[in-house]
Order: structure tokens, then C-alpha cells, then sequence
């Protein structure tokens, strides 16, 4: 794969007409990095927010080998990372899917929210003595700007029953929730440990962890979340005051927060009608979040020159399909001098971006190359820039 400095650098040395997947590894590494000092137990990448190689292997180098996957593309994806660790937290799952898990590949920690998956998995495996199960509570999202309720977990009245069925199968016994994608405050964290609190003590079964699950959040446009330190802080003020129990353990399961700064794309305009722009790639391609999940990525004009000439202007962004819904309506913060045959770099796709793509309409296809210097945004780092300092700087 090529790699250049810059966006500029690439558009200069190759002009391309395809969208291209900018990747810097070195940010999931810092991402990586950072979970790895600041939180106090294990962390376990959520293998669908970006599955691209060159991001698995700076997550790896930099020390995350426990992985959570949904299915067994994704489990044989890392099945041969060294000394890697797989969680099949997909609270509902095939017989044939769990069995060939457990025996082929040797998953031994499986997510359950009702008595009928615990019975399927105990079945599976052949009532196996070494599992690691995890039941999933149900967990109000009320902070979070993709809410997940509502179609996992275990409700309040089940899972104290379901809790100690668990115990009595399992090696090692934890629970896991969560609390939404993309959590705006801290306080997500403590009021569902706080739930999860409750009905481990109404259950009795003593418990072995405690995983949070996803949720960290990162930066976009008008999106501005409190520092990762205060959602750790949240969590470990809170487990402190729980009764549950010595010695158990805390798991994390970061998916955005780890790899939405390690890629960008770079799409071309195809068109402007005056405050719309036509760009070759959209909703059915790497921008999904920013046309069904209010999202507005951090975009920025490049031409091969590096300049920004003249004052900024908002406008939507209109992918390249005849679908009529592929709009991401921001609005974006660009030159207002940008026209057909200009590019643009659009931030904060390395998560769901690409593994969202699809070929709708014949799109889809992708140039891909390393870029080595730092992402228009970050949640890492002493002095991160937000977007009212790009915009007043162009």
C-alpha cells in the first residue's frame, strides 16, 4: 500500500477518481495505547467497527489481543493473531455457529440474555466444564447518541434467575451491558453499573467479571464529549462502591473509540449546485453515520497546492447513487470557492465506515493508502483541535 505524508501529497502524486481509504495506523495504536494505561483491566476490541488489516495489526502490536466477535467470518478474521483471546458476545447464535466456535476454533466465552441461549450453548459445547459465560442485561441508553436498547439483554424481572442458572454452568461467570454508541456523559457508565449492581446482588450468584462493553465515545462536528479519563473515572468510582463481590474483574469493549481516527476518505466532487456538492462516495459507502445517525464527520478542502482560498460556507454532501436518501446534510464547512474536480477529506470514518460499504448502484470500490500525519480530530493527545479552530482557520 502507498503511503504519503498528506491527503495533498497523494492527490498530487496520483489525482485519484476512485474515493480512497486514507489509513494511519498510528492512531488506533495511540487509541490502543491509551485503553491499555488508563483502564484498569482488560480491553477487548469490537472486531465490527473496523476490520481492515493494517488497523488489526497496530491494534495487536500495540498489546490488544482479546477480541469480540458476532460470527464466524469474524472469529477466523483473528483466529490467528497470537495469543488472541475471542469473546463471542453475539447474545444470540446458531447451534452449529457456537459449536464450531468452541471445538474448531476454541472460543470458550460466549454472551447469553435468556434461558434458552444458555441452554443452547451449554448443549453445543457438550456441557463443557470450561466456560466463560456472560449474561447480558438490559440497559437503558438515555446519553448516547445511537441508543442499543431494546433488542438484547435480559430484563430486571429474568436475570437474577438467569444469573444464577449461569453460575451454575460456567467456569467463569460475567455480566456485560450496553449503554448506547457514541455516550455523551460519564454518568452513562455509572447508572448502568449501578443497574448491573442490583441485580447481581438480587441474584446472589458471586460473579467472576464485569464488562462494560462499547460505548466510548470520539469526536465529530458539534459532537464535543468529555475526555475518555472521566468515563473511566465514572466506571471506577462507581464499581468501587458496589457490593459484588472481591476480585472480580473489569473488561472493556471499545470499538469507535479505538479506530474512528484511523481513517479517513478522500472523495472527489463531482458536481456543485450551489450549496450542494456530489461526491463519489455517500451513505451506501463510508459515510452511513453521516446520513441515518445525525453525524456530521470533520471534512476539509485539498487541492494539490495545499491552498484554502477564501471564506468557509455550509453545504450538504450528496452521494454518488440514485438513491434519493444517499444525503449527508451536515452541513460541512468548506472553501466556498470548492467545485467539480476538487477534493475532500472526510474525517472519522475508520469506524463503520468501511465495513458498512456496500456495492449499491456499482459503487463502492475503493483506492486504499497510508497517510502519516495526525487526524483532523482526536480524543488523544495534550491539545486536541476541535472543529470551531479548523473552521476559523480556514
Amino acid at each position: 500500500m502507498a503511503e504519503f505524508e498528506t491527503a495533498e501529497e497523494l492527490v498530487r502524486q496520483s489525482a485519484p477518481e476512485r474515493p480512497v481509504l486514507c489509513v494511519r495506523p498510528h492512531a488506533a495504536a495511540r487509541a490502543a495505547r491509551w485503553f491499555s494505561e488508563h483502564f484498569p483491566g482488560p480491553t477487548i476490541y469490537a472486531l465490527k467497527a473496523n476490520t481492515a488489516p493494517q488497523i488489526l495489526a497496530a491494534l495487536t502490536d500495540a498489546g490488544i489481543t482479546r477480541f469480540d466477535v458476532a460470527s464466524l467470518p469474524e472469529i477466523d478474521q483473528v483466529s490467528d493473531v497470537p495469543q488472541a483471546r475471542l469473546y463471542f458476545m453475539n447474545p444470540v447464535k446458531a447451534r452449529e455457529t457456537i459449536a464450531r466456535a468452541y471445538f474448531d476454533y476454541g472460543v470458550r466465552a460466549f454472551a447469553l440474555d435468556s434461558f434458552d441461549e444458555l441452554d443452547k450453548i451449554v448443549s453445543a459445547t457438550g456441557n463443557a466444564a470450561d466456560l466463560q459465560l456472560f449474561v447480558r442485561l438490559a440497559c437503558p441508553n438515555p446519553h448516547a447518541l445511537i441508543p442499543l436498547e431494546g433488542k438484547y439483554g435480559v430484563n430486571e424481572a429474568d436475570a437474577p434467575e438467569l444469573l444464577m442458572a449461569a453460575r451454575q454452568r460456567a467456569e467463569r461467570l460475567g455480566v456485560t451491558f450496553h449503554v448506547g454508541s457514541q455516550a455523551m456523559t460519564p454518568q452513562s457508565f455509572g447508572e448502568a453499573l449501578q443497574i448491573a449492581g442490583e441485580r447481581i446482588c438480587a441474584g446472589g450468584a458471586m460473579i467472576d467479571m464485569l464488562d462494560v462493553g462499547g460505548g466510548f465515545p470520539s469526536r465529530y462536528v458539534g459532537v464535543e464529549p468529555p475526555p475518555l479519563e472521566a468515563f473511566v473515572s465514572s466506571i471506577v468510582e462507581t464499581c468501587e462502591r458496589l457490593t459484588i463481590g472481591e476480585g472480580v474483574q473489569l473488561m472493556c469493549e471499545p470499538g469507535r473509540a479505538l479506530v474512528a481516527e484511523a481513517e479517513s476518505v478522500l472523495v472527489r466532487v463531482e458536481a456543485r449546485r450551489e450549496h450542494d456538492l456530489y461526491i463519489n462516495d455517500g451513505a451506501f459507502g463510508t459515510l452511513y453515520d453521516g446520513a441515518y445517525s445525525g453525524f456530521t464527520y470533520p471534512a476539509r478542502l485539498v487541492r494539490p497546492d495545499g491552498g484554502h482560498p477564501g471564506s468557509v460556507q455550509p453545504f450538504r454532501l450528496l452521494g454518488p447513487t440514485c438513491d434519493s436518501v444517499d444525503v449527508m446534510p451536515g452541513p460541512y464547512w468548506l472553501p466556498g470557492c470548492i467545485g467539480e474536480g476538487d477534493y475532500i477529506e472526510i474525517g472519522q470514518v475508520g469506524a463503520y465506515g468501511r465495513v458498512l460499504a456496500s456495492g449499491f448502484n456499482g459503487f463502492g470500490a475503493y483506492d486504499e493508502a497510508v497517510l502519516t500525519d495526525e487526524p483532523m480530530v482526536t480524543m488523544y493527545g495534550d491539545a486536541p483541535k476541535r472543529m470551531s479552530d479548523r473552521r476559523s482557520a480556514q
